[in-house]
């Protein structure tokens, strides 16, 4: 067999089913091998589509995301899906072909230096130019993907290896690191911050999602009763009903969530980062809190805020460790009147759609099993507060790099993946616009994503920041000249309409859930909507800006 055809076996042995991908000379024996093979390829409009379809099929499964693409201007344009999946921790093996071994450093036609330009962008990448460490590199980077904290790997490999005649398809075995053994010592630490604490958060990340450990943070909480909040990527970790959750904190978090972190005295950080946009003005975060910080990567322990305590392990095996809370009755109290208090208002006057009503109302409405992707800007910010996902595993956005256009391939990536769940993409007139040749996609493959489109014909948040901290000086946010967006869906056999009222709403959502195929919801809002509350930059999170 070929180089290509035990690339083909290989992926097989590693259980993938369904890849995306673009072909281009470069890889075009691998796509010669996947002719006749069993791996579903889905073939998508843009390389970056395809990076970011495979986040999206990695973050709704908990599995491996696996992307193709040539060599050149294809393995450039993964390059942001890829810094994606980096900043957001996710397992993503993109394999890309690579001009002939004696053509490398020549200049040749389509030549890139990927392994280089990715280094800054993945947790390990290979160029493979010898047969004999094909098969063990691909066994190995499908490894490092996965262990401790995920992130993506590249696999380079000159054509001149694809087209080579190999002795046996075989997939090397590499053996995986075993997890950290967290220190008895430092639990016996955190279990005393813990029973003496008064006014404890839990603040949950992203981790949660990487470790699998949804089910065991909730016994955790149900044990222990702590009040908690959670980061953009941290969503849906905590049942929504759970008495004490207080939503997401920092920028545009929650009122309650944000003061009440800043008045807790411990603090216990599983599986977050302390990101700026959590923090606000760092050295005023959670000024009076002790700190337990619990984490599978050591790097992320003392980066921004110094723990009193770090736990490295699997949060699977830490959590269940973590003592309780001796009294914290009149906190517990305290938490539940800043939640009442401070609730959401969906009071708008006038006829036009208010986003934050509709997305709770979409919210209510959608099954418990959807999906929700998001692209990124206000409406990102809308869906994190107003819409309750069940699971982490059902909120697909783009945290740490912020990708506008990641909404629409990632929601055909988790599809895709599980096609017996209903999967919804709340995207905004920008960044539905930066992949939107991906409903060719959805047309060839007759994947039914249901898209609502909140349509503000502006780039709504950075115009937001120009209103309060440029002197409203409107540079380039402007989209009046948007295209119909109904019509341009239906050019690709979807159907769709516009809706301009509040009392539109409530049949629309319905008619969106009830389509068998994909569909396009387009909802027309005010250019003048915030997003609040709005921790301002460089500002305190108990220093919010508020609607008015």
């Amino acid at each position: 067999m070929t180089g290509a055809q035990m690339v083909v076996e290989a992926l097989r042995k590693q259980g993938v089913t369904t890849l995306f991908g673009y072909p281009g000379g470069a890889i075009m024996p691998v796509y010669d091998a996947l002719y006749d093979g069993d791996v579903d390829h889905v073939l998508c409009r843009h390389e970056q589509g395809a990076a970011m379809a495979a986040i999206g099929y990695a973050r709704s499964t908990g599995g491996v995301g696996v992307c193709l693409a040539t060599s050149g201007p294809g393995a450039t344009n993964l390059i942001t899906g890829l810094a994606d999946a980096m900043m957001d921790s996710v397992p993503v093996v993109a394999i890309t072909g690579q001009v002939a071994s004696p053509l490398i450093g020549t200049d040749a036609f389509q030549e890139v230096d990927v392994l280089g330009l990715s280094l800054a962008c993945t947790k390990h990448s290979f160029l493979v130019t010898d047969t004999s460490k094909l098969a063990s590199t691909l066994a190995e980077a499908f490894v490092v993907a996965k262990e401790g904290r995920p992130g993506p790997v590249l696999v380079d490999i000159a054509k001149d290896v694809q087209l080579a005649q190999v002795e046996e398809a075989f997939t090397a075995i590499v053996n995986q690191p075993s997890a950290p053994e967290v220190s008895q010592a430092s639990l016996q630490e955190a279990n005393a911050l813990i029973a003496e604490a008064k006014q404890p958060m839990v603040y949950v990340g992203g981790g949660i999602q990487l470790a699998h450990a949804t089910d065991t943070l909730r016994q955790f909480l149900n044990h222990s009763q702590i009040p908690a909040t959670s980061t953009l990527k941290g969503l849906g970790s905590v049942d929504k009903d759970y008495p004490y959750y207080l939503g997401m904190l920092g920028m545009h978090g929650t009122k309650a969530a944000n003061l009440a972190v800043q008045q807790s005295d411990l603090l216990i950080a599983i599986g977050a980062r302390f990101d700026d946009r959590v923090t606000g003005k760092l050295d005023t975060f959670a000024p009076n809190a002790k700190v337990v910080h619990i984490d599978i990567d050591a790097a992320e322990f003392h980066k921004l805020r110094r723990a009193n305590v770090a736990l490295r392990g699997e949060l699977n095996t830490v959590l269940p460790q973590l003592g309780e809370p001796s009294d914290i009755q009149a906190w517990q109290d305290s938490v539940l009147n800043m939640k009442k208090d401070f609730g959401w208002r969906y009071d708008h006057p006038g006829d036009p759609i208010f986003a934050p009503l509709l997305l709770k109302q979409l919210s209510d409405m959608m099954p418990d099993s959807t999906v929700v992707a998001t692209d990124v800007g206000q409406h990102q910010m809308w869906v994190a507060q107003h819409v309750e996902p069940r699971r982490p595993e059902n909120l697909l956005t783009s945290a740490g790099l912020g990708t506008m256009g990641f909404g629409l391939p990632a929601a055909m990536g988790a599809k895709m993946a599980r096609p017996d769940d209903e999967v919804v993409l709340v995207s905004g007139d920008g960044s539905f616009m930066m992949n939107i040749q991906e409903l060719g996609t959805l047309k060839r493959r007759n994947i039914p994503v249901k898209m609502v489109l909140l349509d503000n014909q502006r780039l709504g948040m950075v115009r937001q920041w120009q209103q309060l901290f440029f002197e409203e000086r409107y540079s380039e946010t402007n989209l009046s000249d948007n295209p119909d967006f109904v019509t341009l869906a239906s050019a690709f056999n979807i159907p769709g309409k516009t809706i301009t009222r509040k009392d539109e709403v409530i049949p629309a959502l319905q008619e969106l859930l009830a389509s068998d195929t994909a569909y396009l919801l387009h909802v027309a809002i005010s250019e003048e909507e915030n997003v609040w509350p709005l921790v301002p930059p460089g500002a305190a999170n108990q220093d919010m800006l508020e609607r008015t």
